[in-house]
Parts: structure tokens; C-alpha cells; sequence
């Protein structure tokens, strides 16, 4: 779900960026002694490492022509605190962006808000956390994981659909992008949740760095086999400029 540059305008690009700056300004401030001792850092460092990995990963979205790849914001959360979360996966997206030509320098504060700060700060201590407040149980977990994951992937996918509406610059008809684009993010939520429940239920009760690092190169080895198709917002573009030339 990383947007683009071309999809902004700089005013748009430049005012969430300054709201994702100011979040993870937040963080910063709201981040206690617990998170930044030693074991905390390590698993901080392996987990950022893992999402860097298994954002490289797409999966098909079957019956679509269409992909999509963990977030990851929620799995952060529940693994190391929403606030060192938000710093994690702000990270990874800073990373992406320099490097890897993942989205745009205009768009890095928008992909941050939409990937990071919404999972983090808001969908991880309102839904994800009261879910599993009687305990990680196998149950909790699972139920909690999909519901965030869903709860994250709309309110990001909408947050895509106005961000490029204010800009302006596209020429996307705002109500065929929003119907293209939340359904398909709804597939992808289920499947994060899916995997993120998956991998809290191993990684969660060992708490090892060990096995988060094991898992990291597990998911650098299933990159290869990532799948062709555009991801849900290439897919939904695509769509909506199709059915708009129609």
C-alpha cells in the first residue's frame, strides 16, 4: 500500500508528513525505561528487520490479478509496545523509501500515517488490545490479529482514497477508487491477520531474538517466490482508470 508520489500534490505530501513527524515525536516522548533496556532493543531491531523482510513478500489475493503484503504495524505492537512500534515500522518505510525507491520522498509522511501511525496508535489500543485484555490466548490472538489487521488495512486503504482525492493530481473518480480499494484491502486485512496470528502464536510465548531471526531469513527465502501480481493499490489505479476510459 505504499503510495506514490505522482498520486500527491506538495501540499498534501508536506502536511502529512508534518503529522507523522509530530507522531513519531510522540512516541519518542511516550517511550519508558522497559523499552529501551537491552532485550527490548534486540527484539525492537529483529522484529524491524522481520517486517523489512516480509513487506518484500507478496501474496495472491486469489480470484483478483491481484497482491498484498503484511503491514506489519499491528504484528510490531503486540511484539514490542505501540510506540516503539510506530519508530519501528517509521523506520522501515525511511529505509524503503531512500533505498529501495518503495514509495516517495513527497509520500513517505503519508505512507507512515497510513502504515504506521493508524495500526500503531490508534487500531492497536482500540481494538487489538481489549480484545486480548482476558489474555494471549490462542483464541484472543487469532480474533484480535484479523480484526486489527482489517481495522488497519480500511482505515488505510480510505486514508489512500482521500489523501490522492485532495491532491487532485490523478485523475481518479473518488467513488470508483474508494469501491476498488477497500475490498480488495479487506482480502489482504484477513490474510495479515491470518499470518500475524500465526506468527505471534510462535514468536510471542518464546520471546527469543533467535527465532525472530530464524524467521527473517525464512521470509527473505519465500521473497523469491513472491507473487507477479500488482499489489491492491496498483490494482485498485489500474481498475479505476480502466473503468473510467470505458
Amino acid at each position: 500500500m505504499h503510495m506514490s508520489d505522482s498520486l500527491l500534490s506538495p501540499a498534501v505530501g508536506v502536511a502529512m508528513c508534518a503529522v507523522s513527524i509530530a507522531a513519531n515525536v510522540y512516541a519518542v516522548k511516550k517511550i519508558n525505561k522497559e523499552d529501551i533496556c537491552k532485550n527490548k532493543i534486540q527484539m525492537t531491531c529483529a522484529m524491524s528487520a522481520f517486517v523489512f523482510a516480509a513487506q518484500m513478500f507478496n501474496f495472491t489475493i486469489p480470484a483478483t490479478g491481484s497482491s498484498g503484503h503484511i503491514i506489519g504495524g499491528i504484528l510490531l505492537a503486540a511484539m514490542i509496545g505501540n510506540f516503539p512500534a510506530l519508530l519501528s515500522i517509521s523506520a522501515v518505510l525511511v529505509v524503503q523509501c531512500l533505498f529501495f525507491a518503495d514509495g516517495g520522498l513527497l509520500a513517505l509522511g503519508c505512507n507512515i500515517f497510513n502504515m504506521g501511525v493508524i495500526p500503531c496508535l490508534l487500531v492497536y489500543p482500540l481494538i487489538f488490545k481489549p480484545l486480548v485484555k482476558n489474555g494471549m490466548t490462542l483464541k484472543n490472538i487469532t480474533v484480535a490479529s484479523i480484526a486489527s489487521a482489517v481495522a488497519s488495512l480500511q482505515f488505510g486503504a480510505f486514508g489512500v482514497v482521500l489523501e490522492t482525492q485532495f491532491s487532485g493530481i490523478a485523475t481518479l473518480p473518488f467513488s470508483t477508487f474508494l469501491s476498488l480499494m477497500q475490498p480488495i484491502h479487506f482480502a489482504i486485512g484477513i490474510a495479515e491477520g491470518i499470518i500475524t496470528a500465526a506468527i505471534l502464536c510462535v514468536i510471542y510465548n518464546t520471546r527469543r531474538v533467535a527465532t525472530v531471526a530464524f524467521a527473517t531469513m525464512l521470509v527473505c527465502v519465500l521473497s523469491l517466490f513472491s507473487s507477479p501480481y500488482p499489489d491492491g493499490l496498483e490494482w485498485s489505479i489500474e481498475k479505476t482508470k480502466m473503468y473510467s476510459e470505458r
